[in-house]
């Protein structure tokens, strides 16, 4: 109770703007986590689904590979780099939180086909989880500066992009409509890739 009465007499302008960052980053690691309990009970029966040992290897790589990371020993960084660490987390659930409740009852850790979403986040990009996850991995990689987080980075970055191939197929196969969807929408960066 004291605790939180300190919390709410505490004025917010005293406060390093590298600390409500932090908490904010953390916010939204827990809230996104929150969430994808909560769609992986509801989620519907696939119609489709990746057949083959490394297809789902690379999705569950892709998806844990990054967690790996904060197992190294933190580093001490600048403060401007540590603010961009965390801006880049922050950025990254921003864009995962949406993209998740676009995905609904269709989210999937292996590549799976539930229904074909195109709308909110995924009109502007096929894979808008995906995106966010690499933005907030890199954030988290850069808070412990060190060549192994690097790796780490770069091989769940490899994974991922493995699994982005699987999950297309998997998702063209289960939708005539998906060919036009990917046609016209990009991959990860609007008009880029």
């Amino acid at each position: 109770a004291a605790l939180a009465k300190l919390f709410v007499q505490t004025d917010p302008s005293v406060l390093p703007a590298s600390l409500l960052l932090d908490v904010a980053a953390k916010t939204g690691v827990i809230a996104f986590q929150a969430l994808l309990v909560v769609l992986f009970v509801i989620r519907t029966v696939p119609r489709a689904l990746a057949h083959g040992f490394f297809s789902r290897f690379a999705a569950l790589a892709g998806t844990f590979l990054g967690i790996g990371i904060p197992l190294l020993p933190p580093q001490e960084l600048p403060a401007a780099l540590h603010i961009v660490s965390l801006l880049l987390m922050i950025g990254g659930f921003a864009l995962m939180i949406p993209a998740a409740i676009a995905l609904g009852r269709s989210i999937s850790l292996l590549p799976e086909a539930r229904r074909l979403v195109t709308s909110g986040p995924y009109s502007l990009v096929r894979h808008p989880l995906y995106a966010g996850e690499a933005v907030a991995v890199a954030g988290i990689a850069m808070q412990y500066l060190a060549p192994w987080s690097y790796l780490i980075l770069g091989l769940q970055y490899a994974f991922q992009l493995w699994r982005i191939v699987n999950e297309e197929r998997v998702l063209r196969g289960a939708f005539p409509e998906y060919a036009v969807y990917a046609a016209r929408t990009a991959r990860l960066i609007p008009g880029v890739y």
